[in-house]
């Protein structure tokens, strides 16, 4: 059964280990930054140069991005994709193979394609079969998405491939598989989240955090909160930047009003991005507020090393979004 919200596969902008996530690099083109914040209007512009230029990953992001503006399959959404597809693009063949759950075949106003959808998986799964047969983890993780037969999540995440072992903790939770000793579920999505939050990936954290806060294990979860900030994922900066703020402090922290507003400050760039720009707004005040001119100026310094040496800030939005 294929889980019933939306999935997180993602490019990773910072080195994990080989098997975390798709793709992992230690530079993004500006144009995946800026839709990984969800600033599609200036991510459009950026990855329209890049994908003119041959890079693939951005052909297939601007296929993305201009889908979900529109909200379906425009001809030139579709264009991209088949661009990024020639070029190898697995996941611009799944997207393609999905057209018929896409809003344009309500409206009745899918593009023609040189392939039908049943097509592209089927090209899709050829590829990816003998990969996925040899245990590669992505590959697996794939197949999964092309078939929802939850036996290549279940092996994907064996293998170690960190997005899939937290799916695996997503389905149990949701009530897939089956546990007859009590306890054993929630023994078992606790499991898959370490295990994906050790594998790098920040959304995990953020779900084993709420784990440890029932344990009332807090030396580890100021632990995970600081991995968690430093992926840049958005949410994970933003708790930490508030607690080591001690706005409020919940965790323990030291007080460090300086790197925490410097942190809000940052946060302050994706401007109304996710709808996060009221809360960023009130926290910001809150601290700097308690603040003195020469902490500000300081906190100034502190954004600018934090941004120079950290990923991106990011929502970690679906890859392969609906």
């Amino acid at each position: 059964m294929r889980l019933l919200i939306n999935r997180l596969v993602l490019t990773v902008f910072i080195c994990f280990t080989p098997t975390s996530f798709s793709e992992p690099v230690r530079e993004a083109s500006s144009g995946i930054i800026l839709f990984n914040q969800l600033k599609l209007g200036e991510a459009l512009s950026a990855l329209e140069k890049e994908a003119q230029s041959g890079n693939v990953e951005s052909q297939y992001y601007l296929g993305e991005a201009l889908r979900k503006r529109n909200r379906y399959m425009t001809p030139e959404a579709q264009h991209w994709y088949e661009t990024a597809a020639l070029n190898g693009s697995i996941y611009a063949m799944i997207q393609l193979g999905r057209k018929n759950e896409d809003l344009c075949k309500i409206m009745d106003n899918c593009p023609a394609s040189a392939k039908s959808p049943v097509e592209w998986l089927t090209h899709a799964k050829e590829l990816l079969l003998a990969k996925a047969n040899n245990g590669d983890p992505e590959s697996l993780y794939l197949m999964y998405e092309i078939t929802f037969d939850r036996i290549w999540l279940e092996k994907s995440a064996n293998a170690g491939y960190a997005l899939a072992q937290y799916w695996m903790a997503v389905s149990e939770r949701q009530g897939e598989g089956f546990f007859f000793i009590p306890g054993r579920r929630d023994a078992s999505v606790r499991k898959w989240l370490l295990l994906s939050s050790e594998g790098g990936y920040p959304k995990a954290m953020m779900d084993y955090l709420e784990i440890l806060h029932i344990e009332g294990d807090t030396e580890s979860i100021r632990h995970w909160l600081v991995l968690g900030a430093e992926t840049g994922y958005q949410a994970a900066v933003s708790n930490y930047g508030a607690y080591i703020a001690h706005t409020p402090d919940k965790v323990g922290y030291p007080l460090d009003m300086i790197k925490g507003y410097a942190l809000f400050t940052l946060l302050g760039e994706l401007d109304d991005s996710g709808g996060i720009g009221r809360y960023v707004e009130r926290k910001s005040d809150e601290i700097r507020n308690k603040m003195t001119a020469e902490q500000i100026e300081e906190s100034k310094i502190v954004a600018k090393e934090w941004k120079a040496t950290h990923p991106p800030l990011s929502f970690f939005p679906d890859k392969l979004g609906n």
